[in-house]
Order: C-alpha cells, then sequence, then structure tokens
C-alpha cells in the first residue's frame, strides 16, 4: 500500500506544491481545508497529474474536530505517514508587542498550536506501531527571530516550534521525525500573495513555493536536522 502524505491548510501555494513534490514520489494526497470549492480545484489539478487526492472540509481552528478528522482520512485512505501542517492564512496580521493583549493570543492559539498537537496525538499510536512517521509543521521567521512591530503570531509559533524539537528529540529514535520549516517571505502563488499584490503592497521577498516543497521533501528522507529557515539569514 502507497504511502499518505496529509496537507493541513492545503492551498493554492505551498500546500499544492507539497502534495505535488510528494505526489511525484508515489504519496498518495489528503487535502484538509476549510472552503469546499477551494478543495475541489485542488483535487481535481492533481487527479489530473495522476496524483491520487481526496479533499476533507475542516476548520483548523477547532482542536476537539481533529481526532473524527484524522479517523475520517485514514478510513479513506487506510494509513497516514507524513502530516505537512501550514495553515498560515493572509489575514493572520501582526501585532506590536507593546500593544498585544490576551484576546489576541488567544485567538492565534488553536489554530498555530493546539490543533497541530491535537494532529501528532491522533496520529502517533499509528507511527509508534509502524516505526515510522513524520510530522512538518510550517512556522514564519517571527518564531525563530522576534521583530519589533511584528509581533502576534511569533510568541504562538515559537511555542509550536518548541513543541516540535522537543518532539523529534523524543521520538527519532523510534523511527518518527519531527520538524519545521519557518519561511521569511511571501510564498508566490499563495492566497497572502495574492492579498498583498491587490492591497498594492510590494518590497517583501517572495520565494517559489516549488522551493520550500523540495525542503521539506529533503527534511523527510535526511532526517539530520529539525528546523531549515527560508530564505537563509545573510
Amino acid at each position: 500500500m502507497s504511502k499518505v502524505i496529509a496537507v493541513f491548510g492545503a492551498g493554492t501555494g505551498l500546500g499544492l506544491a507539497v502534495a505535488r513534490r510528494f505526489g511525484r514520489e508515489g504519496f498518495r494526497v489528503a487535502l484538509v481545508a476549510r472552503r469546499k470549492e477551494r478543495l475541489d480545484a485542488l483535487v481535481e489539478e492533481l487527479a489530473a497529474e495522476g496524483i491520487e487526492t481526496a479533499g476533507f472540509r475542516a476548520d483548523l481552528q477547532r482542536p476537539a474536530e481533529v481526532p473524527a478528522l484524522v479517523a475520517a482520512i485514514r478510513e479513506r485512505f487506510g494509513r497516514i505517514d507524513v502530516v505537512e501542517y501550514g495553515p498560515i492564512a493572509g489575514d493572520q496580521g501582526f501585532t506590536p508587542a507593546a500593544r498585544l493583549d490576551a484576546a489576541t493570543l488567544e485567538g492565534l492559539i488553536p489554530l498555530l498550536l493546539l490543533t497541530p498537537v491535537e494532529v501528532v496525538r491522533a496520529v502517533l499510536p499509528e507511527w509508534t506501531e509502524r516505526g515510522d512517521g513524520a510530522f512538518l509543521m510550517t512556522t514564519g521567521a517571527t518564531a525563530v527571530t522576534p521583530m519589533a512591530h511584528l509581533s502576534g503570531p511569533g510568541p504562538v509559533m515559537a511555542a509550536a516550534r518548541n513543541y516540535v524539537y522537543s518532539l523529534n528529540a523524543e521520538l527519532a529514535e523510534a523511527g518518527i521525525y519531527a520538524g519545521t520549516l519557518s519561511v521569511g517571505a511571501m510564498i508566490a502563488r499563495s492566497e497572502g500573495s495574492r492579498k498583498a499584490a491587490e492591497l498594492g503592497l510590494d518590497g517583501f521577498p517572495v520565494v517559489d513555493p516549488d522551493e520550500l516543497a523540495a525542503l521539506y521533501w529533503d527534511m523527510y528522507t535526511g532526517r539530520d536536522g529539525v528546523e531549515r529557515l527560508h530564505p537563509q539569514p545573510a
């Protein structure tokens, strides 16, 4: 039975690129996103390329719904081998740290911290039994390097980054890999980059999602480090 990657927060940028990269290696693909129209379009696009794909609607702001979601993916495909978690939306704006409040952080915590923890809890028994599995999490550069006036998601993603490091240290000997890719640029072809273009925002570095997907494939196959930063700091 061929392996399965579940892409949580699938979109037209990184999610599609990761699905395509792993699909070229024979993986079947489960796409998870909130909007049915986007899911249907992505499934159709990948199927046209010969990649077996199915879509699953879910609101990743609701960690309590993760067990049922993972069960539905497993029922459809029989297994889950790799999870890529990267639902970074274009409307997750920054807040200066001096103006940050508990309500802002509370709104970010489910999507960026609680749900990924619940995803790992749901897949870990299968991975432990098989002695293989990989959890790949996308964060932003502010998870690694705090920046003035750009707080909000950063502290929460930093907590998730801490969790991934600890997870990998605990599970590597069991054949399970956890890694994080921190992106310090707009992702081309993504919803966020389109919104920025519509607002006339420019001057931001832009990265090709195919480059990021290639990094994820290298991380998955090499398992020689927990974290990659892209672009690399000067």
